[in-house]
């Protein structure tokens, strides 16, 4: 039998059409083929942890991505996005020591949707072994845009029947956004405070890394820095035996922790980082120099909103249903906004989030 050697752009294409993306447009690289990635594997390995299901899709790619190491921090990325949209659900189990927490869990959430205002439906979840829940022909219509999987309804279609006919649950807007209740910066930052004062006293923690308020709220990655000698209070992350490292509010006095209060907090839904990234938007505010955003003018009278953090999963789930995620230089992330729904969004990221626009974008 003749074996036929195939070229990584062969490769590449074969295995694209395989997680039903456009083959031609897209390669392993892209995100939309990464999120299908993790969708697929998580559907055989959950539960388990994000350390095991990035490996099972990073590994698999050596010798068809040139940096692996590069590659990674997208791959991470991307799990984090697909977490925050809803397709998996992140979960740990406190233990009776808070310094001892044990390692959170992905699971896998069940096949539903959302229906925008618009009648677009947005598709979430993932079930097991990768067993088809849509038909043949909803399975072609399904747009794929980074990480977000969309059903656009055809003339006189009753789509929504269609899925819940299929098996799939219907999710409301309010029900899958869960945004807090408003607070200002002031009012989130001392509710926080009050918390850890009331934190019993801290012995050493092990792996601190800290968000350095001081730093410049452009470039995030370059805020986090190692506790040396600092005094005061900060956002951080502490290691743990098993996992991804513990999001955390800590005070310091000459680097040495004095209390501590772990996210996610008891009784809250978000995730650790949610918290986390909220709170520091809080802190930022409340020093003088808030995080920023930046508005682009972008095609057919719509308007770009670019971000240099990361934000709530809250947040990104209200964007990711009023707005389109697009790739954009120079910022962490972009979101583009019809006109319509533009001044409304803009001043959700002021009252929500705390943003501000620097006068020389204005």
């Amino acid at each position: 039998m003749d074996v036929k050697q195939l070229t990584a752009a062969q490769v590449h294409a074969q295995k694209v059409s395989e997680l039903g993306l456009d083959s031609m447009a897209l390669d392993l690289t892209s995100t939309e083929a990464i999120a299908a990635a993790l969708r697929r594997m998580a559907s055989f390995c959950c539960p388990c942890s994000s350390e095991t299901l990035i490996r099972s899709v990073v590994r698999p790619l050596r010798g068809l991505v040139d940096d692996l190491d590069a590659f990674k921090p997208r791959v991470e990325e991307t799990l984090d996005a697909i977490i925050a949209y809803g397709d998996i659900l992140e979960h740990c189990v406190i233990d009776e020591d808070p310094l001892n927490q044990t390692a959170s869990m992905l699971y896998l959430a069940p096949p539903s949707f959302v229906v925008r205002n618009s009648g677009i439906v947005i598709l979430i979840g993932i079930t097991c072994d990768q067993s088809p829940t849509l038909s043949i022909d909803l399975e072609k219509r399904i747009e794929h845009e980074k990480h977000l999987r969309r059903l656009i309804p055809m003339q006189g279609e009753e789509l929504t029947v269609k899925l819940k006919n299929l098996g799939l649950k219907e999710i409301s807007h309010k029900q899958w956004l869960y945004e807090p209740e408003f607070e200002t910066s002031k009012q989130h930052l001392s509710r926080m405070n009050h918390l850890l004062d009331c934190a019993q006293p801290s012995r050493d923690v092990p792996g601190l890394e800290l968000l350095d308020p001081m730093r410049s709220v452009r470039y995030y990655r370059g805020r986090w820095t190692a506790p040396d000698s600092k005094s005061g209070r900060f956002i951080a992350r502490r290691s743990q035996a098993y996992g991804n490292k513990l999001w955390c509010y800590v005070e310091l006095r000459d680097g040495h922790p004095r209390r501590l209060i772990d996210f996610p907090l008891a009784n809250k839904r978000w995730r650790g980082c949610d918290e986390a990234w909220h709170l520091q938007m809080a802190i930022d505010a409340e020093l003088g120099h808030s995080q920023h955003l930046r508005v682009e003018s972008g095609f057919l009278d719509t308007r770009i909103i670019q971000l240099f953090s990361p934000f709530p999963m809250w947040a990104q789930r209200r964007w990711d249903a009023v707005g389109e995620p697009i790739q954009a230089s120079g910022c962490l992330l972009a979101y583009r906004f019809n006109k319509a729904e533009f001044n409304e969004e803009l001043r959700f990221a002021r009252e929500m989030l705390w943003l501000e626009q620097p006068k020389r974008d204005v």
